[in-house]
């Protein structure tokens, strides 16, 4: 079965609410891509410690592994 892609956004990832998340984990990226470098983040995702996308207090935000962070729940 093939994956419908149009209807995925439609119905989930062009929803309002999650692209605010979206725009606010770009804007956790850059903020510590300015604080540690573009090269520290190469192959690392940007966790939020909470858990929620929307905090980007710099207490809530470290570098971590692609592994760890997305095994999260």
């Amino acid at each position: 079965m093939a994956r419908n892609y149009a209807r995925e956004y439609a119905t989930y990832q062009g929803t309002p609410e999650q692209i605010k998340n979206r725009a606010s984990r770009n804007a956790a990226r850059r903020k510590m891509e300015k604080k540690h470098g573009k090269a520290a983040l190469n192959g690392k995702d940007v966790d939020h410690k909470d858990g929620n996308p929307r905090n980007n207090g710099h207490k809530n935000l470290r570098v971590t592994s692609k592994s760890l962070n997305r095994s999260k729940k």
